[in-house]
């Protein structure tokens, strides 16, 4: 082939196809811990393949999701913490599956930067790796996009794509009825919601992202980047245990707003706010802003990550379960026979 006249690059223009191959090298071992029965093909081709026979179904349901994890990222980027943010991305996903009754299968990312730092996108992608072995789910494929003129430098952005099956007639919510109970399974912080608010409380806190945390110890930074907790596989078994009727995954909208989204329309609930211990974390927010109980309670998941509604006669079972599983259980409520979120007692 000859030479252009003035022999500009693709790198030229800012985009550099030989650190995106090394990428894929450095993540190729990260991928392969994440292999389960289905997983057909390798990274690097142009689709990924998935054998549901081979996942031991024999009349599937698929169930698909999405999501990023938001203005956390700017903590991220800021800080240089990027580990865990590939954890995040994978919850988001997988812990809206499983409140489908799905399993959840595999994972795609998408990862988007102006300028590819090998060694960043690496630890991210790690990162997400980690979180699909938590899962039990097998990353097969990505997407990293190098643009120039999109990202300032060093910013970048992640989504990431999860598919779940279940056997056909398994789908929840199911049989939700008054009477049931909630059951409050412990988050590990503030999970990846609310960012732009909790960004906004450190600006008014005059505090920065190396500062010694006020609730907990070591930096701030840090202690706001904690990932979101995985409840795919305490909540698979509980499913498989019997029971369950419903789960909830307590994300963007908080309790009041997500709890809602598995019960039938005339149906609601009340949940008892001393039935847990509100995390440091949310107390320092509320105080720091002023911020109201019930903006709380329809913005941050306030200590509690997943609800699951269960059979009243199923809840000291499913309890024991999900404690011997690692989860932290609350009783937090029943469901009632007038539509909404009620609460009782206070949480600040």
């Amino acid at each position: 082939m000859t030479a252009g006249k003035n022999g500009i690059t693709y790198a030229d223009a800012g985009v550099d196809i030989d650190a995106g191959n090394a990428l894929v090298d450095r993540i190729k071992p990260a991928a392969k811990r994440t292999n389960r029965p289905g997983v057909m093909s390798g990274l690097g081709g142009f689709g990924a393949l998935f054998d549901l026979k081979g996942a031991g179904y024999s009349d599937p349901i698929l169930v698909g999701a999405t999501d990023g994890v938001g203005t956390k990222l700017r903590i991220a980027i800021d800080t240089g913490v990027v580990d865990g943010v590939g954890i995040d991305l994978v919850a988001m996903c997988v812990n809206d599956l499983i409140c489908q009754g799905a399993e959840p299968l595999f994972f795609l990312d998408y990862f988007a930067t102006g300028k590819l730092d090998t060694d960043t996108a690496a630890r991210i992608i790690e990162g997400i790796a980690e979180g699909c072995v938590r899962s039990g789910c097998a990353l097969i494929g990505g997407e990293t996009a190098e643009m120039p003129g999109m990202y300032p430098d060093g910013d970048f952005d992640l989504a990431g794509f999860a598919v779940g099956a279940m056997e056909r007639g398994s789908d929840l919510p199911a049989g939700v009825q008054a009477g049931d109970v909630l059951l409050g399974l412990a988050s590990d912080g503030v999970h990846s919601n609310g960012y732009s608010l909790v960004r906004k409380l450190v600006q008014i806190s005059g505090l920065g992202w190396d500062a010694d945390s006020p609730f907990c110890d070591g930096p701030l930074g840090e202690a706001l980047l904690t990932p979101t907790r995985l409840y795919v596989k305490p909540a698979l078994a509980a499913i498989r245990a019997g029971g369950v009727n419903a789960l909830a995954h307590i994300t963007g909208g908080g309790l009041t707003e997500n709890l809602p989204r598995v019960l039938p329309d005339d149906l609601g609930a009340q949940i008892d706010l001393t039935a847990w211990d509100l995390p440091p974390v949310f107390r320092w927010m509320a105080e720091t802003g002023g911020i109201a109980e019930s903006e709380m309670l329809k913005t941050f998941n306030c200590g509690i990550g997943m609800i699951v509604v269960c059979a009243a006669d199923r809840a000291d079972d499913l309890t024991a379960a999900l404690s011997d599983a690692g989860e932290t259980v609350a009783r937090i409520g029943t469901v009632t026979e007038e539509a909404g979120v009620s609460y009782a007692g206070k949480l600040l």
